[in-house]
């Protein structure tokens, strides 16, 4: 079989997106993880959330289906051809959102993103702007940063975890956040390299065909699941000795606890990493930002 037949469409041609495709175009479920750092955020504000339920609203709403949403339509977009290989089915390779209409898409919500940061303020709107770059930068020629496994998760996981976080923390208060807002939210970010990691283990065959450097195809998956564990491990042991050393000892034994939760299914995960890091996504992850809203609470109470 030819190339061009392998990457030829599935459906009959269209000339009009199918509306079902444009929402898996921006995939709802991956929505979650920016939106809860945002709330994060809000919390860590320490400002109460009654006579700003707009504010929140539009935060959540520009964080979880508009930029998130546009980094999945532009990763899509520019991910075309390993898609025909790894997913055919997905609504760009199967012809479903047929010509550029993914490009356009994901060109229109960075618009309409950069517009409602505008709105929401300074602050909000600079860490809009990193976000749509961080978003691009992933995914596009010339940077395209996936195509190291050490590049392509930090920036990812720094965009789906510290940018909301600080965009949550400014929301409300229409002012730089604090310093330790700041740093928490980093770490937390940097831990993400771990999940960004795990996430690549599903797509090794089409990566290592198209020439992209994940750590599952560069280390081998047994290696590469050693190295995301350490990563998501490190950061947070570190926020446990910051909320010790700035008085928060019962949310740091919080955190402590939802480390050793990770750490039992960690020990699941590198038995079969590549057969057991879906598993660890939709269960030990959930302990991980579990640890991020405890850590978001001792620093709403220091504001």
């Amino acid at each position: 079989m030819s190339v061009m037949s392998d990457l030829s469409p599935s459906h009959p041609p269209r000339r009009w997106p199918e509306p079902r495709a444009m929402l898996r175009l921006i995939k709802p479920v991956t929505w979650f993880p920016p939106m809860w750092a945002l709330f994060c955020g809000i919390v860590s504000s320490g400002v109460a959330l009654s006579g700003n339920w707009t504010l929140v609203v539009l935060g959540v709403l520009l964080a979880g289906p508009i930029v998130c949403g546009m980094s999945q339509a532009a990763n899509d977009w520019c991910d075309r051809h390993v898609d025909a290989i790894n997913e055919p089915d997905r609504p760009i390779p199967s012809g479903r959102i047929p010509g550029r209409w993914g490009l356009w898409i994901a060109l229109a919500m960075t618009g309409l993103g950069l517009g409602i940061g505008y709105l929401l303020g300074p602050w909000v709107f600079g860490a809009t702007i990193l976000a749509t770059l961080a978003a691009w930068a992933y995914s596009a020629e010339p940077v395209r940063a996936k195509k190291s496994g050490i590049w392509g998760p930090a920036l990812c996981g720094l965009a789906y975890e510290t940018l909301p976080w600080i965009t949550g923390a400014a929301l409300l208060t229409s002012g730089a956040p604090s310093v330790p807002i700041i740093v928490v939210a980093v770490l937390y970010g940097l831990g993400a390299h771990g999940i960004m990691t795990l996430n690549d283990f599903k797509a090794v065959e089409g990566d290592r065909a198209m020439g992209l450097r994940s750590l599952p195809v560069t280390l081998g998956p047994d290696r590469a699941a050693r190295v995301a564990c350490w990563v998501m491990v490190v950061p947070q042991v570190a926020v446990i000795g910051l909320m010790a050393y700035w008085g928060h000892p019962f949310h740091a034994w919080g955190i402590v606890a939802m480390l050793a939760v990770q750490l039992a299914a960690m020990r699941v995960l590198l038995r079969d990493p590549l057969g057991k890091a879906q598993w660890y996504q939709g269960m030990g992850i959930l302990f991980y930002i579990s640890g991020m809203m405890i850590a978001a609470t001792a620093l709403g109470s220091m504001a």
